[in-house]
């Protein structure tokens, strides 16, 4: 067993545990990384072998005996949602860091059962809301904390897009917990907690009107943060439409990206659109009558899961502390699920700021 304090030296083997669509980008990421090289892939499918085979690296049905085997420097965990937790806990239980995609789990207390693994063992754990590591939600929040906008009042995001039927072939993608929700918004639920501070409540309303799935196809949010500002957020993934995070930010190009924006904050001081990084302010008198300054700042657009990649490689040399620790997805993940709960009820919601787990 490794302990938690061994820290390899690169290349670092890494190991993916789940070849679909996440996964296979991350074996992608990996191969074309000098920092890392693929040490397995653990997935029971015959297309994760297939895909072994052409890379030749090994192949594993179960995720337990490829780290007895295979025995990775670090673990990317792109299960299902609801095996991240145990799948995670096994590479905790042998010492080795692990990504874990997002959502962290598929409930808060599973989620806070990783966090308290974690601060127990001392092994880190990455949770894989990657965009944190694009520049232009970094350069956001700087903009945000700097006061440029004044005290932040309200904020507008939009999550629209459609997913074709071959999408739905998977049966877990139909059921309750594969929707927009926990699949997409919850993205920019955690872009939002990052640029404007902590949610403390949220109302919904959701609808399967369109497919008739188990899983909601649509969803409105409207949260309240401890600062006092309050932001909509809607999302659909059955609506040929071109704006959403995905679309406009071109972060993958496996999207077809369209120059507009997804996010508007508007402070008292003034406003910012992502993800072009535009800020609109008076040139004097604040007047809704009079004319406004548009400044835009540079966009880095480099790729944030390469930077998330390259994160994890410190996090295993041990040069680096996780930026997004179960902890805090935890708390991303309790908003996603207070948002279900108040579409179900009709009832707002409270979203817990702070885990159990979190240090006083």
């Amino acid at each position: 067993m490794k302990t938690a304090g061994s820290q390899p030296t690169a290349p670092f083997r890494i190991a993916v545990a789940g070849a679909g669509a996440i996964g296979r980008v991350h074996i992608d990421l990996i191969e074309a990384d000098r920092r890392c090289c693929l040490a397995a892939i653990a997935d029971p499918s015959s297309a994760a072998a297939a895909k072994a085979a052409q890379l030749g690296v090994p192949h594993f049905g179960d995720l337990e005996r490829m780290l007895e085997v295979a025995e990775p420097h670090g673990v990317i965990i792109a299960t299902p949602n609801a095996s991240h937790v145990d799948n995670a806990l096994l590479c905790i239980a042998r010492g080795i860091p692990v990504l874990v995609e997002k959502p962290v789990s598929d409930t808060r207390e599973q989620a806070e059962r990783l966090a308290q693994a974690t601060a127990t063992s001392g092994v880190p754990v990455l949770v894989g809301h990657h965009r944190r590591h694009n520049p232009i939600i970094q350069s956001a929040r700087d903009i945000v904390a700097s006061g440029t906008l004044g005290r932040l009042v309200a904020v507008t995001g939009m999550c629209l897009l459609y997913k074709p039927q071959s999408y739905f072939e998977a049966a877990w993608h139909r059921e309750v917990g594969a929707g927009p929700i926990l699949i997409n918004l919850i993205h920019d639920i955690d872009n939002l907690r990052f640029i404007c501070g902590e949610i403390e409540s949220v109302r919904a309303v959701k609808s399967s009107a369109v497919r008739v799935f188990a899983v909601e196809d649509s969803a409105a949010l409207l949260l309240r943060f401890a600062n006092g500002a309050i932001a909509t957020l809607i999302g659909s993934d059955t609506t040929p439409a071109p704006w959403s995070w995905e679309m406009n930010a071109g972060e993958n190009p496996a999207y077809p990206r369209q120059n507009l924006d997804c996010y508007r904050f508007a402070g008292t001081e003034g406003s910012l659109s992502l993800p072009d990084l535009s800020i609109w302010r008076y040139a004097g008198e604040r007047d809704w009558m009079k004319p406004m300054l548009r400044h835009s700042v540079p966009v880095d657009h480099t790729n944030p899961l390469i930077r998330q990649l390259e994160h994890f490689c410190d996090i295993i040399a041990g040069r680096a502390e996780p930026l997004v620790t179960p902890s805090d997805a935890a708390r991303t993940l309790g908003v996603a699920i207070a948002a279900h709960r108040a579409a179900e009820t009709g009832y707002g919601q409270s979203c817990p700021t702070t885990s159990r787990e979190d240090p006083q």
